[in-house]
Formats: structure tokens, C-alpha cells, sequence
């Protein structure tokens, strides 16, 4: 998995850790917890340094409630406090005049002035704090911590982490439980970290705003990159040209040597020659070449028209027991609706969800479904119902039509299946294979109305690209809940916000969504947990941002741009031209030295080989420029 890997990790750096699925990631990190051991090579940390480890899943707590939990984080503070009843305890059944009342107060005022060292008196507003960032409520912090589900039980231990405040935080897919507000906060909370942040996660975004160091594992090395996720894919397409070049450079090497060794085996003259160059020819350390991903598109099988008005809620009552979920909620969506649905943990997202494709009754009100509305559903749950006794391919097969039957192995590809995966039993897979796959199944069913629960959950970074580029070319109508906001805001056109059972419609994208949410938060003055709490009554007191100032103010904002960018451009474009007219003409050269005739005129030879050396050098430099102005480019983009 590893192979003589070296790294360091600072005191304060903010680093994103990829790879394709199976590299090694989340193994890495659990070395670096201890909990893992290596073959061989050491993990080292001075003595001070603590570190905290969240895994994926497998978290549970249980006979506390959920305060107390949290507050089992400050272990230290427990400790002095119970050392500070006890000496309490003891000062009231001794006599005031008796030496060892004096020793025993004495011992009392410097634990007294420990847990202020310690800062106990803030740690309930810190706790208070990091619960409610994370989405707990106030009624939530007096539940006994058995009573959460499997996705709340990860924010309990993420919130113990980050009042721990280890030195080095480890963070293995932090980001799968949360909603859009409490992914903010967290977003927020680790800018601000006062330790090191090691991250996996397929959140792009996310990576984006947290990471200023990337590594990549692959092929048991892992690369070290100085940027964010965005500057890592297109450094690493500038390393993979290089190493691609150097790859056949040498492989042309090896078929001259080889070449050589077989023609003048044979040749007594020649046997000194033959046997340095089989010397040569075992030195040789062989560059190895990651596989290229093979690029896969997916095209949604076709389906009927629907008509313009595909659903609509009509005075829509929906209650669990006596929770009211929806009072007369009234919404419709409309043929071409790209829809993001967001709102915080327990709004009632997944209801309407569900509501929308059938599977929940309501109460009391009308849904009525639009003409020629052929709908098809996505949920997790969903991966429970397929059939335990067919394989992979099987499942896909038993939906898929016409042509798209040529190309199953290859979109079961796009969702992780590889090689011999196809033919494994639903019985043997993981949660995540199965939602995986109930994914794939759904998407090659002719649809005209998509609903996706979370269906980026158990995706990879590619995978995700062949789900988001299809849903770009997908001519119907979707509604998506999903946090992500990497892959929402190229494909979506409408945020719909629930909130403790009123709905609000936003046009735009997710960004823009949180661009105005960020606006009704400065204009009412309340923080963004304030107008968390109270966005309802927000939304009905404040007005939008007029189109007419968003767009003198994005105007502003685009002109300030482009005048910094200028010079950076101009000088980007030139740096390409060199970058291209030198390929052009290290091309030429390699054509050249691949034909056998080339090596007869020595001189020549030398004078071509020379050149090529020079030009490698001179575009190894053109290179590394260009990758700095890139880098700038996207930070100045980035600020603005």
C-alpha cells in the first residue's frame, strides 16, 4: 500500500489528503492515530503533541446524556473538579482550628486556581457553542446520546474532538452527516483551528477553503503539492505530462539497448558492449505510470416530455404523532426545475423527498402529479431492498434498455464496480456499494422527474464528475437534497430552504443562496447562528437583495478583477505560447532520435541530443512558472 513514504506535518497546516478509492487514505490516517501500525519506518512527535482521529462511521455513545458527553472531553477539568469536592467535602468534617483544615484549604485554593489555569468557566459556553454549530439544539443537549442515529453519533464525536483540541486533527469524510449550515460552521471552526488539519473528503469545495497543502497517494508514493485541491488537479496534469514524457524517453532508451543486445548477442567482437548494456539495462530504475482513468460519460436513457407543471403541493399537512412536520405547505415545480433542496438536519427535507415521490402519505391537503410525469427516486434506504441473490451486473441489467446494455461495465465502472466487482453478490457488498449501486440502477431507468436523497454520499471525486456532468446534459426536471456545493452550483437554477416547516424559494445556485443568506444575517444583525435560529421570521422582514445593486456590486467586483488579473494573464499567455512552440519542437526531436538512421552522424547526434536536454531543462522551468502565476491567479480569484 505504502512504499518508503516520508512526510511532515506542521503545527498549523491545513492539508487535503486524495486518492482514488483503495489507495490507502484512510489507513494512513489511522497510522498516524496509532491505531494502525506501519511494517516498518517510524511515526515521530514530540512529547506534547496530541492528536485526534474521526473515522467514516462505527461511532456510538451511549448512558450519558448529551451534554455530559461533550463534556467528557475536558477529562483534566472532571478530574480537578472532583478533587475540589472532595476537599470540600473534607473541610466540613474537620475542625476550623485543626492544622489539617489549613492544609486541606490550602490544597482547596490551589485547585481552585488550577481550574482557572484550566479555563473551566468557559467550557459551558464553549460546549454550548460547538453543539449548536454542529446543529444540536438546546432541547437536544439533555437526550441521552443512544437515542441519536448513526449520522448524529459522528457530529458527537466531532464536536469531543474539537473541544479536545488536539495539536494534529485527523478528519476521515467529516463532512457526509452534516447540513449546508452546520458544513459553514465546521468550514469556519477549522480556518480558525489552533493545531494541524489532515483532511479527507470528496467535498471539493470544502477542500478548497480549509487546505493550503495537498498529498495525493497513489501507486504506494505519496506527492506533495502546495496548493489547494483546484491547484493540485491542474499541477498534477503538468506533472503527469512530464512524467509521461520521461516514461517514453525511457522506454525508447530501453528498446535501443534492447535492440542493440539482440543484434549483436551473438557477435564476439561485440560481447563486452553486449554485457555492459545488459548491465545497464538492470540498473535502469523503470518509471512507473499511474493507469489513466478512463474518461467515462453517462447520458440519461431518454424519456417522455412531461408537461409544464410536473408536481404541486396544495395546503399539504404532513405530522408525525404530534410533530408537525408541514402545515398547508404550498410549492410546485416546474418542467426544466433544477432544484437544490437545503435546510438544517430535521427540517424536513427527506420528508418532502419522500412525499414528492410517493412513498410518504400525508395528512391532509393535494399533491397532484403533472401530465406525462414519469418520476424515478433515490434514497438510501433504497440499497436495502435490492436483491440479495443477484450480482452487480445483474441489477443494472434486469433495468437497463437499448444501447446503454453495451455500456453497463463501463457506467458500473463510474460508480467504483471495476474488473471482477461486477460480478459480486448484492449479499457481500458494503452500505456504501449498495447505495452505490441502487444509484447506478436508478439513473439508467427513462425518467422525466429525478429525486435524489443524498446521492453523493458514497461517491468518489470522479464519480461524482460523471453524476454531475450527466445531470448537466439531463433534459428534465431534478430535485437533489445534498450538501455539496462543489457539485450543486454548476447544475442547479433553484434553492429550496426548509425550516421548521415553512419553505423558501431562492433563484440561483447554492453559493448564491448563501451569498443572500450572509446578506439577511448583516442587515438584521444577527450572526449567522441567530439567523439560523430565526430565518423564518427573517425571511418574511427582509427583502432580497435588489438585482439592480447585485449587479452594480458584481460589476464592481468584476472590474476590480479583471484590472489585478491583467498582468498575471498577459504574462500567463506568453508563458503558454513558449510552453507550446518548445513542445512543438521537443516533438520534432523525439521524432528524430526514434529512427535508428539518426545515431550514424555522431556529431549531429550529440548537437540533437544536446539541444533536447537544454529544452527539457528550459520547459521544466516554463513549467514550474506557470504553475506559480496559475496559483495566483486562482488566489486573487478566490479573495474577490
Amino acid at each position: 500500500m505504502f512504499r518508503e513514504v516520508s512526510f511532515t506535518v506542521g503545527a498549523h497546516d491545513r492539508i487535503g489528503l486524495v486518492g482514488s478509492n483503495g489507495t490507502g487514505k484512510s489507513t494512513l490516517l489511522k497510522i498516524l492515530a496509532g491505531i494502525s501500525q506501519a511494517d516498518s519506518g517510524s511515526v515521530n512527535k514530540a512529547r506534547y503533541v496530541t492528536v485526534g482521529y474521526l473515522p467514516q462511521e462505527g461511532i456510538t455513545s451511549s448512558g450519558k446524556s448529551l451534554y455530559e458527553e461533550a463534556e467528557s472531553a475536558f477529562e483534566d477539568v472532571i478530574l480537578v473538579r472532583e478533587e475540589l469536592e472532595e476537599a470540600r467535602q473534607k473541610m466540613e468534617e474537620l475542625d476550623p482550628s485543626a492544622p489539617e483544615y489549613m492544609d486541606t484549604l490550602e490544597v482547596f485554593g490551589e485547585l481552585q486556581l488550577k481550574l482557572e489555569d484550566l479555563d473551566a468557566f468557559r467550557i459551558k459556553s464553549r460546549i454550548e457553542q460547538v453543539l449548536s454549530g454542529l446543529g444540536f439544539s438546546r432541547d437536544d443537549f439533555r437526550r441521552q446520546t443512544e437515542e441519536f442515529s448513526g449520522g448524529w453519533q459522528m457530529r458527537i464525536e466531532m464536536a469531543k474532538l474539537l473541544l479536545k483540541e488536539p495539536s494534529v486533527l485527523l478528519l476521515d469524510e467529516p463532512t457526509n452527516h452534516l447540513d449546508i449550515e452546520s458544513l459553514q460552521w465546521l468550514d469556519e471552526k477549522l480556518q480558525t483551528y489552533n493545531g494541524a488539519v489532515v483532511l479527507v473528503s470528496h467535498d471539493r469545495a470544502f477542500l478548497d477553503s480549509i487546505t493550503g497543502r495537498t498529498w495525493a497517494l497513489g501507486l504506494g508514493k505519496l506527492e506533495e503539492y502546495s496548493g489547494n485541491y483546484t491547484f493540485f488537479e491542474k499541477e498534477r496534469s503538468v506533472r503527469r505530462e512530464q512524467q509521461l514524457n520521461a516514461f517514453r524517453n525511457q522506454q525508447q532508451q530501453i528498446k535501443q539497448t534492447e535492440q542493440f543486445i539482440e543484434r549483436f548477442r551473438y557477435k564476439a567482437t561485440k560481447a563486452r558492449q553486449v554485457q555492459s548494456r545488459i548491465k545497464q539495462l538492470e540498473k535502469i530504475e523503470q518509471i512507473e505510470i499511474e493507469d489513466g482513468e478512463e474518461e467515462i460519460h453517462f447520458h440519461f436513457p431518454q424519456a417522455r416530455q412531461s408537461g409544464s407543471i410536473v408536481v404541486e403541493f396544495k395546503n399539504v399537512l404532513k405530522s408525525y404523532g404530534s410533530k408537525h412536520v408541514f402545515s398547508d405547505l404550498n410549492y410546485s415545480i416546474e418542467r426544466g426545475d433544477r432544484i437544490a433542496v437545503v435546510g438544517v438536519n430535521g427540517a424536513g427535507k427527506s420528508t418532502f423527498v419522500r412525499m414528492l415521490a410517493g412513498v410518504e402519505p400525508y395528512d391532509s391537503g393535494e399533491i397532484a402529479t403533472g401530465y406525462n410525469v414519469v418520476p424515478s427516486y433515490f434514497a438510501q434506504h433504497q440499497a436495502e431492498e435490492l436483491d440479495l441473490s443477484s450480482d452487480v451486473l445483474g441489477i443494472v441489467d434486469s433495468v437497463a434498455t437499448g444501447d446503454i446494455r453495451t455500456k453497463l461495465r463501463t457506467i458500473l465502472g463510474a460508480f467504483l464496480f471495476r474488473g471482477d466487482d461486477v460480478f459480486k453478490r448484492v449479499s457481500v457488498l458494503s452500505g456504501g456499494e449498495k447505495s452505490r449501486l441502487a444509484l447506478a440502477k436508478m439513473l439508467l431507468q427513462p425518467a422525466n422527474l429525478l429525486i435524489m436523497d443524498e446521492p453523493t454520499n458514497h461517491l468518489d471525486m470522479k464519480s461524482k464528475k460523471v453524476l454531475q456532468e450527466a445531470l448537466l446534459e439531463y433534459e428534465g426536471t431534478f430535485v437533489i437534497v445534498s450538501h455539496d456545493r462543489a457539485f450543486l452550483d454548476p447544475i442547479v437554477n433553484k434553492v429550496t430552504e426548509f425550516s421548521h416547516g415553512s419553505v423558501r424559494e431562492f433563484r440561483g445556485n447554492v453559493s448564491d443562496y448563501i451569498y443572500k443568506k450572509k446578506l439577511e444575517a448583516d442587515r438584521s444583525g444577527t450572526g449567522v447562528r441567530e439567523a439560523r435560529r430565526s430565518q423564518t421570521d427573517a425571511g418574511e422582514r427582509i427583502a432580497d437583495v435588489s438585482t439592480k445593486e447585485r449587479r452594480r456590486m458584481e460589476a464592481e467586483r468584476r472590474n476590480v478583477l479583471a484590472k489585478e488579473l491583467k498582468p498575471l494573464k498577459d504574462e500567463l499567455k506568453k508563458v503558454e505560447s513558449a510552453i507550446s512552440r518548445m513542445e512543438g519542437r521537443r516533438k520534432e526531436i523525439e521524432a528524430l532520435m526514434s529512427n535508428p538512421e539518426f545515431y550514424r552522424n555522431g556529431e549531429d547526434a550529440r548537437k540533437v541530443s544536446t539541444e533536447y536536454k537544454e529544452l527539457e531543462s528550459e520547459l521544466g522551468l516554463r513549467y514550474f512558472r506557470w504553475s506559480e502565476l496559475t496559483e495566483e491567479i486562482e488566489k486573487i480569484t478566490t479573495r474577490h
